[in-house]
């Protein structure tokens, strides 16, 4: 009986030194990030259904100063400008006017995508993979609802510079969602109205208000 207590207790102390040494290091990715007045990532985004044999990849790029931001992706913009998000769709001719959802756990936005792991979820030490000389660290995610539709995260960080590398969504229906940083660049002079919806400019779009 001894042995076996003796055995839990180690179980129970590894366990949490691993999930501290987990939050410490997510810890100073979140403070480097915030540290940052703004971040501009271009990046790869693919998504694998093997059940419906969908494998679909494309690059995008995006430009964030607090909670706004402005997303290029698949030959569409959003621009959240802090309060509204405007998603403008050259094809359609079409403006969708909303307010972002920042409750919907399953849509990790570009504001919520260097954060969203603070709140939610329990973590700890993955694996560590070399990437071109980098040594990527990998910390595993889980929802803390049973519910999620989520079933982990991987978020791979730089362990040199604390940048995150990519970020790999796993759901319970089997969809896997990865997003690699090709590059991260922070402080860059950006454009006053670079957050800002020009409705000039969108004359002959179509503007529809969803709240």
């Amino acid at each position: 009986m001894k042995k076996i207590i003796a055995l839990l207790a180690l179980t129970i102390c590894t366990t949490t030194f691993a999930q501290n040494k987990a939050k410490s290091l997510l810890d100073e990715v979140s403070a480097k990030v915030k540290s940052y007045e703004n971040i501009s990532i271009d990046f790869k985004y693919a998504l694998e259904n093997l059940s419906e044999n969908i494998k679909q990849e494309t690059r995008g790029d995006v430009a964030m100063q607090g909670e706004k931001y402005r997303l290029n992706i698949l030959g569409s913009t959003r621009i959240f400008d802090g309060k509204t998000l405007y998603s403008i769709s050259p094809d359609d001719e079409e403006v969708t006017v909303s307010q972002e959802n920042g409750d919907d756990e399953n849509s990790i936005t570009p504001s919520k995508m260097l954060s969203f792991y603070e709140d939610g979820y329990t973590y700890k030490m993955d694996i560590v993979q070399n990437v071109r000389g980098r040594n990527i660290q990998y910390v595993k995610l889980t929802p803390i609802d049973s519910d999620s539709e989520i079933k982990n995260v991987l978020l791979g960080i730089d362990a040199q510079t604390k940048h995150i590398y990519n970020l790999i969504q796993i759901g319970k229906n089997g969809v896997k969602t990865t997003l690699t940083v090709n590059s991260f660049k922070t402080n860059e002079p950006l454009s006053k109205t670079l957050f800002t919806f020009d409705k000039s400019k969108y004359k002959n779009y179509y503007i529809n208000k969803l709240d």
